[in-house]
């Protein structure tokens, strides 16, 4: 009786360490598979406080939260089912639609150099007004869905040669952390003025770093906004070299990796970390042309039908008074 106690026991034990590897295994490439979807995170990061820029200060987390429980339904109720699916029965079509979403990032990237440059707001949010809550919270989940799909299916392609459960196990596990951190995130950076202002009321050094607060905040968005930009760029320049590789166009490729081999060699010890900046670049690069010719068709088609019909909308007007 003892003894099959002892062996019950040790059986347990075995499969406890089963799971627990298992779990250290899901957890691993969860976070290889995260740090690849960096660039739409961080876009996320800085995109959404946007949202609630000009809303009373209350209402901010409220409105954040709405749109946190919206990123978690588009995930788990719509994208999650939808690639895994597709990694089922139609994985072929992977690598194509990862290549769509690395052109959109291209674009996105591209729009917000072009904004820059041309003084203008790349997502529209002019001065149009504050919408209803309601709007507000639904044209968020709206963009919301787009840049989680991008990060489901970037981290997808990470992991598409799992077995059916783990891949979704690691997918579930980065879509509610990816939700988690970004909104986090957010909701610290929208109260980082408030808080800074209530320390700024104190005395001595805690009001100095109160005032430090308010004045970090434009500078933190700043920076948050040229950061994403950059790794929108790198990260859906990579996506589209690989993905042209994989699809047998080999040139751009195999050119990138000879320059960056070349400098690998040549700078001894730094070898690597040269060698990443120097792929780094060259996908930033083929992200930024790409998405620039994404710019220009899309000025020159839809914008311009656009412009056309409000045109045409004011003649109608004037014409009625």
């Amino acid at each position: 009786m003892a003894g099959g106690l002892v062996a019950l026991l040790d059986d347990v034990a075995v499969l406890a360490r089963t799971a627990a590897a298992s779990i250290d295994d899901i957890g691993a490439a969860a976070a290889k598979a995260g740090t690849k979807a960096a660039g739409v995170v961080i876009d996320d990061a800085a995109v959404t406080p946007q949202y609630v820029r000009s809303i009373a200060a209350e209402r901010e987390l409220p409105i954040i939260k709405r749109i946190a429980l919206g990123s978690l339904r588009n995930k788990f109720l719509i994208i999650l089912p939808a690639v895994l699916l597709l990694s089922q029965f139609l994985p072929g079509l992977l690598t194509p639609i990862l290549m769509l979403g690395g052109a959109y990032l291209c674009y996105e990237g591209a729009e917000k150099v072009w904004a820059k440059i041309a003084h203008h707001d790349a997502h529209g949010h002019g001065d149009e007004g504050a919408p209803d809550e309601k709007s507000l919270v639904s044209g968020a989940v709206r963009t919301d869905l787009i840049l989680s799909a991008e990060i489901m299916v970037i981290t997808l392609n990470e992991v598409v040669d799992e077995p059916f459960w783990s891949r979704l196990a690691i997918l579930a596990v980065v879509a509610l952390v990816m939700t988690v951190v970004v909104y986090g995130v957010v909701a610290l950076i929208v109260k980082m003025d408030d808080a800074g202002l209530r320390l700024s009321a104190s005395s001595g050094a805690i009001a100095a770093f109160g005032r430090g607060l308010v004045k970090a905040m434009p500078l933190v968005l700043t920076a948050l906004t040229v950061i994403g930009t950059a790794a929108m760029l790198w990260v859906g320049g990579h996506i589209l070299l690989v993905g042209t590789d994989d699809l047998g166009l080999h040139f751009l490729y195999e050119t990138v990796h000879h320059v960056e081999e070349a400098a690998h060699d040549a700078t001894g010890a730094l070898g690597g970390f040269v060698g990443w900046v120097v792929n780094t670049v060259a996908s930033a690069i083929l992200g930024l042309i790409v998405g620039a010719l994404v710019v220009l068709v899309i000025t020159l088609t839809v914008h311009r039908r656009k412009a056309k019909k409000a045109a045409a909308a004011a003649a109608t007007e004037t014409d009625s008074h």
